[in-house]
């Protein structure tokens, strides 16, 4: 009768989704196609971008993008935990299509209006949660003690995207225009877009999907706010957003204005910033492949979070003084070795996680990152401004160095307050406890769990499912409807 039921509410809901298209089962690999796409078409538009946002806002060029990218992020902080939580539901293909889809949208209108551009790339943070669907997708289909390695080759990609797209399209830029780089930043996002839709498998298996089509979504479970208080109620889960919180401000502000500083600041030409994004990129694929996964089985989860935090504290003070080139040079290396950090904290967040929260729990924190990603360039582009670093004002000519005014003893102030923050990241990171001792939550939390389920039992009737052990899920990880 239940499997009669559930299909039947399943055949009534199909015409929503599109079909489920795909070839064989599903892999990290597809995965990894997807990010690597998405971000490689982003990463050709770095010095258009740079242009168009000056030529559209041309006072105070780096307050303007942060404004923009404050409400893609505060889209993106709120409709997190919602997709995250109805991919847990309905499956990971349909929603990864949507996200890929709304995060590509905004690239052709660059060239046909700059207006329309980042009005789409405001509206888009609703859906620009790539990631959140990427690691539920991942850890579908990963044992625990593969799902740290595969993070890695995740995030990895990530960086090994940027290692030639900007310096791509600079080149491209440069020799045929900026309306050539739109086109071909747009041909490889469709392409994206045609490999999810045709090519990427489902993940989740069909038998979760039809058990939890007998618990519909809540809608507190689906507020972001609402996570954030059940986040409160658990040490662990509200140190590691803290911890992720407190690091990624720094590293999106970067991440929005560091290029630019580069070659206006610190005087590189562009064949050296081509150089250096490739080296930093090189150096982050072998840290979240090889290092991460030789860390993860020597020193252990927790204790790699806090190595990757210490070099980005290590990293980001040196960007703050430095004031030379081979500095620069000499910090990338640091900064390449600290994106373990995010993989690191992916798969800590997933080992707390149930197998069919995994949606909810990378949803909260990509929520947490995309608010950062709002707040950072914001507060990058604010800080510079407050010690008088005009860096939209700064334009070198062609063949000849940028003039600069006297080089101060902290070139760079918001690096220096970003190092600030990781140091409160590293505090608050040290009390998160190891994966196993977890454990004494869990059994703490048992008896409220079955007491729960008992009465859940008892007010759904027959179409009750029955509950899992509770000692093997996170209690505030767990669906809030049970």
């Amino acid at each position: 009768y239940l499997q009669v039921k559930r299909k039947k509410e399943k055949l009534m809901f199909a015409p929503l989704f599109p079909p489920q298209h795909g070839r064989g089962r599903a892999k990290v690999t597809h995965a990894v196609v997807v990010i690597f796409l998405e971000f490689f078409a982003w990463g050709l538009l770095t010095t258009p971008m740079l242009t168009v946002l000056h030529e559209t806002f041309p006072q105070h060029t780096f307050l303007m993008n942060g404004l923009v990218q404050g409400v893609k992020g505060f889209l993106s902080f709120l409709s997190a935990p919602l997709i995250g939580a109805l991919s847990d539901i309905w499956g990971r293909k349909s929603f990864l299509l949507m996200t890929v889809f709304f995060t590509c949208a905004p690239i052709p209108f660059m060239r046909i209006s700059p207006w329309w551009y980042f009005a789409l790339i405001s509206v888009s943070g609703i859906f620009a949660v790539t990631f959140s669907v990427i690691f539920a997708y991942v850890a579908d289909i990963t044992e625990e003690h593969e799902r740290s390695t595969a993070y890695g080759l995740v995030s990895a990609t990530f960086a090994a995207s940027l290692v030639t797209s900007p310096a791509i399209g600079d080149y491209l830029s440069a020799q045929y225009g900026d309306s050539l780089v739109v086109l071909v930043a747009t041909i490889i996002a469709v392409a994206d877009i045609a490999f999810v839709f045709f090519v990427v498998p489902e993940s989740l298996p069909d038998k979760m999907r039809l058990t939890s089509w007998g618990f519909p979504i809540s809608w507190e479970q689906a507020d972001p706010f609402a996570s954030l208080r059940h986040v409160g109620k658990d040490t662990t889960v509200l140190l590691i957003c803290v911890t992720v919180f407190l690091s990624y401000l720094p590293e999106a502000g970067q991440y929005s204005s560091f290029f630019l500083y580069l070659r206006q600041v610190i005087e590189f030409s562009p064949a050296a910033i081509a150089a250096f994004i490739a080296m930093v990129g090189i150096l982050s694929i072998i840290a979240q492949t090889l290092l991460l996964s030789v860390l993860m089985r020597t020193i252990g989860n927790k204790n790699t979070v806090l190595l990757g935090l210490g070099f980005q504290l290590f990293q980001l003070a040196w960007y703050g003084f430095g004031s030379e080139p081979w500095m620069m040079w000499a910090a990338g290396t640091v900064a390449a070795l600290s994106s373990i950090t995010f993989p690191a904290v992916s798969a800590l967040v997933s080992h707390s996680a149930s197998p069919d929260q995994q949606g909810v729990a990378q949803g909260m924190i990509t929520g947490i990152r995309g608010l950062c990603n709002g707040l950072g360039p914001a507060l990058y582009g604010f800080i510079f401004f407050l010690f008088n670093v005009e860096l939209n004002d700064m334009q070198p000519v062609a063949g000849r160095p940028a003039q600069t005014t006297e080089k101060s003893v902290i070139p760079g102030p918001p690096f220096l307050f970003g190092a600030c923050t990781v140091v409160f990241a590293l505090l608050v990171a040290i009390f998160i406890p190891e994966h196993h001792r977890l454990a004494d939550v869990k059994t703490c939390s048992a008896r409220k769990s079955s007491s729960a389920s008992a009465a859940h039992a008892q007010n759904a009737g027959p179409l009750a499912t029955p509950t899992s052990d509770a000692e093997d899920i996170e209690p505030l990880l767990q669906d809030s409807s049970m």
